[in-house]
């Protein structure tokens, strides 16, 4: 009696499978010219790390600066 319940509980997960889809190249995500070609800068130049770490810096520093700046004026 519960060997029928489980098989009946364990049908429909059963007849589940692993399914993909093809990639759908009309998405805006999907670039026939390659996965950088949307981005507003060129990640293949030659100086492109350190002027991506210096945006990091400044950016976080910034803040920092600012409330610094504002403790000790006047």
């Amino acid at each position: 009696m519960y060997s029928r319940a489980i098989a009946r509980a364990a049908a429909p997960a059963a007849r589940r499978t692993f399914t993909t889809t093809r990639s759908q190249m009309a998405s805006p995500f999907h670039y026939p010219e390659g996965p950088r070609s949307n981005l507003p800068f060129n990640t293949q130049t030659r100086f492109f790390g350190v002027r991506y770490w210096l945006f990091m810096a400044t950016g976080f520093g910034v803040p920092f600066g600012m409330a610094v700046w504002q403790t000790y004026k006047n």
